[in-house]
C-alpha cells in the first residue's frame, strides 16, 4: 500500500527514512528506527574528500570511542600543495616550444629583447617570456606602380616588382612599426630619384636594366640606414611606358628608332663582310709588288756582276770575247727561228735532210735543224733547241748592247 494511505496508524512511510525521525549524524545509528536512506549530503560529500586528502598527506587516529579518524593538522595544506604541483607542471610544460628549420625565434623577457634563438627545442618560462617567431628563408614580394617625370620633363609610367627576404629578426620586429610599409615608401622614394635623373628615351629602350640597378643600390642603403631588417633578392622593371595619351605617338618614334638600329647593324654586318676581302686583297698585291722589286733588283744585281765578270775577260782577250759574244747571239737567235737558211755552192749535187715535221709545227723553238753539204770540212751538226723565257731574250739583248758598245770603243 502507499506510503501515505490512511489508517497507518499515524506513521507516515517515507520512503527516505523512518517515521519522520531523521538519523544522527554523527553516530550515523538511528535508535532502532530504519536506516538512513535519503539522498547524500553535499556537505557530507566535501568531508569525504577532504578525509581522503588527508589521509594521502598525512593523518592521525582520534582517542574517542569507536575508533573514528581525526583529520590531521597538515591537512588543509595537502590539497594546496596539490594544487600548487599541477599549476607548477603545467606551467613547466608550457613553456617548450620548437623553432623550424626555416625560422629563428625572438625571445622578449618582460616585454624587453633577451635573445634570437636558432632552430631546435626550447624552453622559455612563459609569461615571463613571449617568443615570435620569424620565416628568415621565405622570399616575399610585392609590386608597384607610380607615374613620374623625367629629367627631360616627360611622364612615364613604371611599373616595378621587388623580392626581398628576413636578414634580421630582431630589427624586422622591434625597430620599425611597420618594415613592409616602410620598404615601399623607400621604394617610390628611390624610383622617384633615379626616373628624375634619366631621360624619357633611356627609360623606353635600353635603360631599364641601369635603372633597375640604380633603384636596387639606393634602396638597399634606405633599408641599412632604417635598420628595418630587410635584405633585397631583386628588383625588375616590369614596364615603362608614355601616359595613354600619347602612347601610339611613342610607340612610332620607337619603331623609327628601330629602324634605324636595324639599318646601321646591317650596314655594319656588310662592312665587316667586305672589309677583310679587301685588306686581304690590298696584303696580296703588296706581298706582289715586294716580290717583284725583290727579284728585278736581284736580276738587275746579277747581270751588273755578270757584266763586270764578261768585261774582265774582254780585256784580256778582246777578239776571241768579241767572237764567243757573236756565236751566243746568233745561236740565241737562230735557235728559236722555224726558217732554215742553206748556203751551197751552185751545181753541188749535195742532199739534205730537213726535219719538216719539227718545221712545220706550232712550237718553232722545238725545230732543228739537220744540214749536209759537199764540203769535206763541214760536219753534219744536231742542234737540241732550248725553250726561251723572257729572261733569256733580255740577256740576248743586252749581249747585242754590250757587243754593240765594244766594237764601237774597238773602232
Amino acid at each position: 500500500m502507499a506510503w501515505n494511505e490512511p489508517g497507518g496508524n499515524g506513521n507516515q512511510h517515507d520512503p527516505w527514512g523512518g517515521g519522520g525521525r531523521k538519523p544522527d549524524r554523527n553516530s550515523g545509528k538511528d535508535d532502532g528506527q530504519r536506516p538512513n536512506q535519503g539522498p547524500p549530503d553535499l556537505d557530507e560529500a566535501l568531508k569525504k574528500l577532504q578525509d581522503k586528502v588527508t589521509n594521502i598527506f598525512g593523518s592521525g587516529k582520534g582517542g574517542g570511542s569507536g575508533g573514528s579518524k581525526s583529520p590531521s593538522k597538515f591537512g588543509g595544506y595537502g590539497l594546496t600543495a596539490l594544487i600548487a604541483v599541477l599549476v607548477l607542471a603545467i606551467w613547466v610544460a608550457g613553456g617548450f616550444y620548437l623553432v623550424d628549420q626555416a625560422e629563428r625565434g625572438v625571445v622578449l623577457r618582460l616585454g624587453k629583447y633577451h635573445e634570437t634563438v636558432t632552430p631546435g627545442l626550447h624552453w622559455n618560462p612563459p609569461i615571463i617570456d613571449s617568443v615570435t617567431k620569424v620565416n628568415v628563408t621565405r622570399i616575399r614580394s610585392f609590386n608597384q606602380r607610380a607615374t613620374m617625370l623625367t629629367r627631360d620633363e616627360n611622364i612615364v609610367q613604371v611599373s616595378i616588382s621587388v623580392q626581398y627576404v628576413v636578414s634580421n629578426p630582431k630589427d624586422y620586429l622591434l625597430n620599425v612599426r611597420g618594415p613592409e610599409r616602410s620598404l615601399e615608401y623607400a621604394l617610390d622614394s628611390s624610383l622617384r630619384h633615379e626616373v628624375g635623373t634619366t631621360d624619357l628615351i633611356q627609360i623606353l629602350t635600353e635603360g631599364r636594366e641601369i635603372l633597375a640597378q640604380g633603384v636596387n643600390k639606393r634602396l638597399q642603403a634606405f633599408m641599412d640606414y632604417y635598420a628595418v631588417g630587410l635584405t633585397l633578392e631583386t628588383i625588375n622593371i616590369e614596364s615603362t611606358s608614355a601616359p595613354d595619351e600619347v602612347q601610339s605617338a611613342f610607340d612610332d618614334v620607337i619603331r623609327a628608332r628601330e629602324d634605324r638600329e636595324r639599318s646601321i647593324n646591317q650596314a655594319r654586318t656588310y662592312e665587316n663582310s667586305v672589309l677583310p676581302d679587301a685588306e686581304g686583297r690590298a696584303a696580296r698585291i703588296r706581298e706582289e709588288a715586294q716580290a717583284y722589286r725583290e727579284s728585278v733588283t736581284a736580276r738587275a744585281e746579277g747581270e751588273a756582276s755578270r757584266f763586270l765578270a764578261l768585261l774582265k775577260e774582254y780585256r784580256q782577250a778582246p777578239e776571241v770575247t768579241r767572237e764567243r759574244l757573236y756565236i751566243d747571239a746568233m745561236q740565241a737567235m737562230l735557235s728559236n727561228a722555224s726558217k732554215v737558211l742553206v748556203d751551197t755552192e751552185e751545181g753541188s749535187n749535195n742532199m739534205m735532210y730537213l726535219p719538216l715535221d719539227r718545221l712545220g709545227s706550232s712550237t718553232p723553238a722545238t725545230a732543228s735543224r739537220n744540214v749536209t753539204s759537199n764540203s769535206a770540212t763541214a760536219p753534219t751538226t744536231d742542234y737540241d733547241l732550248e725553250q726561251l723565257t723572257d729572261q733569256v731574250i733580255e740577256q740576248i739583248r743586252e749581249r747585242q748592247n754590250a757587243n754593240t758598245s765594244i766594237r764601237r770603243e774597238g773602232r
